[in-house]
Parts: structure tokens; sequence; C-alpha cells
């Protein structure tokens, strides 16, 4: 994916125009992830349409940015247990 005419443009989620790239597969070409720096939505750019495209993404998830901000914030992931 190292041309850059198929590079994301903007977040399919919510059309913020400034990605970050996370992770380029090992394999050349086959795929790379990104972030969107406003949603913080991440998709690799091999999957479908509906989940790399905004003009497929489903309506239902799509979000504004009053969306965004009004979001209850995410909780954090507890440590892992130790012994068993």
């Amino acid at each position: 994916m190292s041309d850059k005419s198929s590079e994301p443009t903007e977040c399919p989620r919510c059309g913020y125009r400034s990605l970050d790239l996370l992770y380029v597969s090992p394999v050349a070409g086959a795929w790379e992830v990104y972030q969107c720096r406003q949603c913080l939505y991440c998709w690799r750019t091999s999957e479908p349409a509906r989940r790399t495209q905004r003009s497929a993404y489903p309506e239902s998830f799509k979000m504004t940015l009053e969306d965004i901000r009004n979001a209850p914030e995410v909780p954090t992931i507890p440590p892992l247990r130790t012994g068993a």
C-alpha cells in the first residue's frame, strides 16, 4: 500500500482528515493500519469498503464532532490478574 493514491484521506467514521499511520504489514503492500486523530477509529486498509470508506460506512455508526464530544469516557483496561 505504498502507493500514495491508495492512502486514506478521511476517517470512515467521522470524516476527519487527519490520520496517523500506525502499522505497516511485514509483507510488503499487504495492508496498513490507520487511526483517526479525532475519533480514534482504527482500520486496516485490507478491510472491506464498509470499514474503510466514508461513503460506504454504515450511517448508524457514523459520528459527528458533537457525538464525539458527548461520548462517555471509555473505561481503562484493568491490570492482568496474577496467579490462578
